[in-house]
């Protein structure tokens, strides 16, 4: 769409160029659509994998399990990605839900984000009585 420079190049108080003026929102929003799906598909497919942990929750020694600590699938990694993650991409909404998701973890007694209560799912640690075999 030829939008890269003019957009990496647009400086604050100036007035945006032809190109960015139309396809800059366009651009926008396919990147954000890009990383939101990006993401959803990392999240869901680490989360059902035989790991059944992202990257770092594996090197924390954590794990993702429903709520009578079995694997979950891709739909219920799915489902709690979109009760917490995807909300995060949300403009302005997304980083209040992300400090109240947080806050959530540190003070309910069942240590549980929102994301986790929504989807039915446990965030556990590896060796621990609750865990299963991989």
């Amino acid at each position: 769409m030829g939008i890269s420079n003019p957009f990496f190049n647009h400086r604050a108080g100036t007035p945006l160029n032809e190109t960015l003026t139309q396809w800059g929102p366009t651009y926008l929003f396919i990147c954000l659509c890009f990383f939101a799906a990006e993401s959803w598909l990392y999240f869901a497919l680490s989360e059902s994998s035989r790991w059944h942990a992202t990257l770092g929750k594996r090197l924390l020694g954590l794990y993702v399990a429903d709520a009578a600590g079995k694997p979950v699938d891709f739909w219920r990694a799915s489902l709690r990605f979109c009760g917490g993650r995807l909300l995060a991409h949300v403009p302005v909404l997304g980083g209040y839900y992300f400090v109240i998701d947080c806050l959530c973890v540190g003070l309910t007694p069942s240590k549980r984000a929102i994301h986790d209560i929504l989807s039915g799912c446990l965030v556990l640690r590896e060796g621990a009585h609750n865990s299963f075999k991989h």
